[in-house]
């Protein structure tokens, strides 16, 4: 991991408790750009008991969460220099920072990515001082409950065992394995449950059933579910899945570590305190940077040494990489890969530049939710804007931060 930058660690302009925090205090992290907003919602943490740290951009917040490692984080997304999904990213794949809770409090409707990114909980903007108090009052529930309760509902005997076996072993979580919907159903009524794990394959009511009947009851609309299945799924299948699950798992031989590390995230465990053999396969498992593998992306870039750098960069994480010198040959290299999973557009190019490239794409069939991230030499007032009117999912700015890149690359694959 990169050393921080020291001058990330400066005190902002609202003054917090940064100077004042104690062994064993509670200690909450404000990542906000607006200086007022942030002020309201530190008072509100310090009436709960917490002391706060306040981040009024995207890099210095990151940097405080690595410093203060605090017990939670309240985020916005629109931040300047990293946006918040940025941010998400990097504490949710750092092992010192992947437990902490992360409730987002910001304008539009991100709920959904939001919390399949690993958060907690979504507030959209504006929010009331006493929304934000109940806020605080499930964070300090969350806190003090020192054991998460998993569900696992799974008709094979054997398989249910072994996913018992896969993430049981700690003090941290308790599990609650059954073997229908039903049993699911009766469960979830007598028990705090903090995350379920899937198959869709069950007998009388399936599990598709029972993911819309659970995500459909406003008590477990928060409620992390992810799908374990052997189950071939359709495209159809995985849009009706991907509508209320967070993660979908196909059964295969890596599939034991990632259902490990999707619950590890959902259930907000300390991943020091798994046992040895289970933290090596998070390791393992993070090293490779399983999201990258397989995936495909297309770069419509007229530098080729950009291209050259990019492709070298892509390439080591296993993704295939196809590329285009211009907007025009990107459309017709797009329509000869339309399983490409991303696309990497650079906006200043001759002729046909990124902005109506992107446009005309969108009006193709079938890639109306493609994510296209812009690419720009030129931090310029209004690209951002610019880029995501002419339908981009997200902007990065040259020279490109292969970091930073991976990063957003990453949220997007997930989504």
């Amino acid at each position: 991991m990169p050393e921080l930058d020291p001058s990330l660690l400066l005190p902002s302009e609202v003054a917090d408790d940064r100077d004042e925090i104690d062994e064993g205090d509670r200690v909450v992290l404000i990542v906000e750009d607006d200086p007022d907003f942030a002020r309201t919602v530190l008072e509100i943490a310090r009436e709960r008991g917490f002391k706060g740290v306040v981040g009024l951009r995207g890099d210095s917040g990151l940097a405080l969460a690595r410093e203060f490692k605090p017990d939670a984080v309240i985020l916005d997304m629109t931040l300047p220099v990293m946006d918040g999904w940025t941010v998400l990213d990097h504490l949710k794949h750092n092992p010192e920072t992947r437990h902490i809770p992360v409730h987002i409090v910001s304008g539009g409707d991100g709920r959904q990515n939001a919390l399949r990114a690993g958060a907690m909980a979504f507030l959209e903007k504006p929010v009331s001082k006493e929304t934000l108090d109940e806020a605080f009052g499930e964070i300090s529930t969350f806190i003090d409950r020192n054991v998460r309760h998993l569900l696992v509902v799974e008709d094979d005997e054997t398989q249910r065992d072994a996913i018992v076996e896969l993430i049981g072993g700690g003090d941290d979580v308790e599990i609650t394995a059954v073997g229908s919907s039903e049993d699911a159903l009766e469960a979830l009524g007598k028990t705090q449950i903090d995350c379920m794990v899937l198959d869709l394959k069950l007998p009388k009511m399936t599990g598709f059933a029972l993911l819309e009947k659970v995500k459909t009851d406003d008590r477990f609309g928060s409620l992390p579910i992810i799908i374990y299945t052997g189950k071939e799924l359709t495209r159809k299948d995985e849009t009706r899945l991907k509508k209320y699950a967070q993660t979908i798992i196909v059964k295969d031989v890596s599939s034991p570590e990632r259902l490990l590390d999707e619950t590890a995230l959902f259930l907000h465990r300390v991943e020091g305190r798994l046992p040895s053999a289970k933290r090596r396969m998070l390791e393992q498992l993070h090293s490779s940077d399983e999201v990258f593998r397989g995936k495909k992306v297309l770069i419509v870039d007229d530098d080729v040494r950009n291209v050259f750098a990019l492709t070298s960069v892509l390439e080591t994480t296993g993704m295939e990489v196809v590329y285009a010198e211009n907007g025009r040959e990107g459309i017709e290299a797009l329509q000869a890969n339309p399983d490409v999973d991303l696309v990497l557009m650079d906006v200043m190019m001759p002729e046909l530049d990124g902005y109506e490239t992107t446009r005309e794409i969108r009006r193709l069939d079938g890639f109306g939710e493609l994510p296209i991230i812009s690419l720009t030499a030129k931090a310029m007032k209004g690209d951002r804007e610019k880029s995501i009117a002419s339908g981009a999912s997200d902007y990065i700015t040259k020279p490109v931060d292969t970091d930073q890149l991976l990063s957003l690359m990453r949220v997007w694959l997930y989504r």
